[in-house]
């Protein structure tokens, strides 16, 4: 498939509805799509389209409008989009006092593509499902100690990703590689997301001390194994630019890239 076809296909299958399956409330506001998370006191704006001709101001206003008027609401994100046809937009979001944040570049491939690219786990060193509470909790805290992250926030999102797996257990999965301690080192998550040809690939991690060893590459084979058997044909990621390299790497090729843009209740 060629970059354009699975440019095309993202923008048919992974914007929208397919963004914001886990929202408590969804609001439409013309072409866009509101999504309010009131437990994190957040929310999310995405869209398929928005019509060259469109009133970008109007359609930021009303979003702002929307939220300001929500107090469970303290902050939303705007997802941008670099192949957007919408030059203005990211002038008319500063203007109502977005701030944004850095880029990411969409990353996609077969699942073929990245278990071809796979590499054997180093001696010593264990891979594995994340099948309990537990192994979660240790997976994001890793991930805060790698990103700086407080504690209390690791811990709370550790709170969301286990109270999802007693609620959904088969909307996602974590995997992670053990050191010959038993320490986890590297982990990643893969999310199914239904009704589509895709999963996404997100939190992949690992510890300074243990990289270059090949183990996201591993973990990141086993996450599109799961998918495969799962009957999902492709994977998607949002990736900094440290993780792109990575990432093609592993059998996946950038398309596009996204920008958060943030607005925060003053």
């Amino acid at each position: 498939m060629t970059n354009d076809q699975f440019l095309a296909l993202y923008d048919q299958q992974l914007r929208a509805e397919a963004e914001v399956a886990d929202a408590d409330e969804l609001t439409i506001i013309g072409p866009l799509l509101a999504a309010t998370f009131p437990g994190r006191g957040r929310g999310f704006i995405t869209y398929r389209h928005i019509p060259a001709s469109a009133d970008l101001d109007a359609l930021v206003s009303a979003a702002v409008n929307h939220y300001t008027a929500d107090v469970r609401v303290n902050h939303f994100e705007w997802k941008t989009r670099g192949h957007d046809d919408l030059p203005h937009l990211d002038d008319v979001l500063r203007r109502y006092g977005f701030v944004f944040e850095d880029y990411e570049t969409v990353m996609v491939g077969s699942v073929e593509a990245v278990m071809t690219a796979a590499s054997d786990i180093p001696t010593g060193y264990t891979v594995e499902q994340a099948t309990t509470s537990a192994a979660i909790r240790e997976a994001e805290a890793l991930a805060g100690r790698v990103f700086g992250k407080s504690p209390a926030s690791s811990a709370r999102r550790a709170d969301e990703f286990v109270t999802r797996f007693e609620r959904d257990p088969g909307t996602f999965e974590v995997w992670l590689v053990r050191d010959p301690t038993g320490e986890v080192v590297c982990s990643g998550r893969v999310d199914f997301v239904a009704t589509t040809d895709f999963a996404g690939l997100w939190g992949g991690v690992c510890d300074t001390r243990h990289r270059g060893r090949g183990l996201y590459r591993c973990i990141t084979a086993k996450r599109a194994q799961s998918a495969q058997a799962k009957g999902y044909c492709y994977l998607q990621s949002d990736c900094t630019e440290f993780s792109r390299p990575i990432l093609e790497r592993a059998g996946l090729t950038p398309i596009t890239t996204t920008t958060p843009a943030v607005w925060k209740r003053r």
